[in-house]
């Protein structure tokens, strides 16, 4: 019988492209999502595939019964708030989903025996960065409400190995791009970009956009969550490419594969709270996990830009 595996978010950004690699790899998914963020266009290709289970991970009864009722055996927790500007909005709501749900998620876990739980965090653990490339050593100084909250769900998954012996890691993402973006007034720098320069108008960037960011393809992450899964290996992995992209050489790219190369942004102020620079040192994830990234930024943006 094939392992079942339970995906919070799983109609989302990432989720449904880690819930279409583990149908592809044999599992049996459920996922278990709220549709706040997450939409059934994401998922529709599945239905009949996997089982879609209407479900908030702040709501501890209904998670531990739906991971009961069908013998759930790991869970890939990728339910939560995730905008840096929406957390910081809504800070208690933030609070709520990344940590009080994640503490409901390794509870279910541990009550159940479950096999493994692979965790979503994030690169805004880190905060400003004291060097470059940053490794899983680096201090932990989130400088956001978003990062305080990822940083809080990881302790958990920290404490809830240590103390229960439950088999956890934390796969720490950089910046995440790739079919199936959510729009809207939330969305990540690629998707304005694009967003913008398709309607003929030029990117805006916050800053002089020497700011730098480590953009990893979904895909590449779907993967990382897969290969994580199927491991052994417990604690933080940083999930990028390595590679440094400035904001500046982003907006460059992406208007010139969109054939318009006349549209120079427009630049304003910076955004309070902004990292200058990012990128992640990713060969422990390489060594311990045998994961390392297959998708170019072009290349990313490229398959973005011919679905739109």
């Amino acid at each position: 019988m094939p392992r079942t595996v339970l995906v919070t978010g799983g109609a989302g950004f990432i989720g449904s492209w880690t819930v279409e690699l583990l149908v592809e790899k044999g599992y049996r998914v459920i996922i278990y999502d709220n549709f706040s963020t997450g939409s059934m266009d994401n998922v529709a290709h599945l239905v009949g595939r996997v089982k879609i289970v209407r479900g908030d991970i702040r709501n501890s009864l209904q998670l531990e019964e739906v991971v009961k009722h069908y013998g759930v055996d790991s869970i890939i927790h990728l339910a939560a708030l995730v905008s840096v500007v929406e957390a910081a909005e809504k800070p208690l709501e933030a609070l709520q989903i990344n940590v009080y749900g994640t503490h409901n998620v390794l509870e279910a876990a541990r009550r159940h025996d479950l096999e493994r739980v692979v965790y979503a965090s994030s690169a805004a653990v880190y905060g400003d960065p004291k060097y470059l490339p940053i490794d899983e050593d680096h201090p932990l100084n989130p400088k956001n409400i978003y990062g305080a909250t990822k940083l809080g769900g990881e302790a958990l998954v920290n404490s809830y190995h240590e103390n229960y012996g439950l088999s956890t890691i934390s796969l720490r993402y950089f910046n995440v791009y790739g079919p199936r973006m959510k729009p809207g007034p939330y969305a990540g720098v690629i998707l304005k970009f694009i967003e913008r320069i398709k309607q003929g108008k030029p990117p805006i960037i916050y800053g002089d956009g020497t700011q730098t960011r480590d953009f990893i393809y979904v895909e590449d992450v779907a993967r990382a969550n897969l290969v994580a899964l199927e491991s052994n290996a417990t604690g933080p992995y940083n999930i990028g490419t390595g590679i440094e992209t400035s904001i500046n050489q982003l907006a460059k790219t992406i208007a010139e594969l969109m054939g318009r190369p006349d549209l120079k942004p427009i630049y304003t102020q910076p955004r309070p709270g902004d990292i200058k620079r990012s990128v992640a040192k990713i060969e422990k994830a390489g060594k311990r996990l045998g994961w390392i990234p297959s998708i170019g930024i072009e290349e990313g943006v490229g398959r973005i830009i011919n679905i739109i």
